[in-house]
């Protein structure tokens, strides 16, 4: 089976890409499951319930969720009904939300999909190794095809807890920097990992945010509104190929789609909501 990682979706631009690609992308790459990260979508930081619809409706089977999940408070209600959203296992057990997933890919293989949040220049959590073994050890047994995303700032955090999970899960994919690494491998348990699979929004921008906007803070110490770019739309994430049977991963594969390489839509896609992006 295939499985795809779309790195974190900032704002608008980031989620029209995914409408405008997704449909088109899952044919052409011939993927089973697609996971996003969506912490950043709901305007730059969080997620709404209208935002998570429009990511399903767009063809993404599980969102996930980071150090923001809960900046939007709309967004609890729905983590505690709906399976198809994560958040972060190292989170208080008692926080809202759940913190692993079981779905069917479209080649009717089960997979689970969790977040970690790593320690290292990031808000004081749980620790992601504890939060791992107890989620692996909660999962049904007969699912083989487990992918982590791994939101954390520091790469040798996300090495470690790579290794510490190798040959136990299918994929740990890095989300959370916003930048890309050049760094996918198999490791010798058969665990694919990137620290980084990069960003799905606008690319002439500071990790997102208006170049102008963020230069004037640094520049000045004055308060700023960090507002979403625009332009240089991209869509970065992540392709492993696994075995069903064992859960190995055999092949990883980075990911970049800019908006002038998609081929034109046959229909308008699916209206974009406004309500975050103020």
């Amino acid at each position: 089976m295939r499985l795809l990682l779309i790195g974190d979706i900032v704002g608008k631009p980031g989620r029209q890409i995914v409408v405008r690609a997704l449909s088109w992308l899952r044919r052409e790459e011939q993927i089973d499951l697609v996971v996003a990260n969506g912490e950043n979508a709901a305007g730059g930081s969080g997620i709404t319930p209208a935002i998570f619809q429009e990511l399903r409706q767009a063809g993404v089977d599980v969102v996930t969720l980071g150090d923001h999940a809960y900046r939007r408070r709309e967004i609890l209600a729905l983590l505690e009904q709906e399976s198809r959203i994560v958040r972060p296992a190292n989170y208080p057990l008692d926080a809202p939300g759940r913190s692993w997933t079981v779905v069917e890919a479209a080649d009717g293989t089960k997979a689970a999909v969790l977040t970690l949040l790593g320690r290292i220049f990031m808000p004081p959590v749980d620790c992601p190794f504890r939060a791992a073994d107890r989620v692996l050890a909660e999962l049904p047994t007969e699912v083989r095809v487990i992918l982590v995303d791994l939101h954390a700032e520091a790469t040798s955090d996300k090495q470690l807890l790579a290794r510490y999970l190798d040959g136990r899960v299918s994929a740990v994919l890095g989300t959370h920097t916003h930048v890309p690494t050049a760094d996918e491998t198999i490791l010798p348990g058969g665990t694919a990992f990137q620290c980084d699979v990069g960003m799905t929004g606008p690319h002439e921008s500071i990790i997102g945010r208006r170049i102008d906007r963020v230069l004037e803070t640094m520049l000045t110490h004055r308060p700023t509104h960090f507002e979403v770019a625009s332009n240089d739309v991209r869509l970065h994430g992540t392709l492993v190929d696994v075995e069903p049977d064992t859960g190995r991963a055999t092949v990883i594969r980075r990911l970049c789609l800019c908006q002038n390489e998609l081929p034109a839509p046959v229909s308008p896609p699916p209206a974009v909501s406004d309500e975050d992006d103020s």
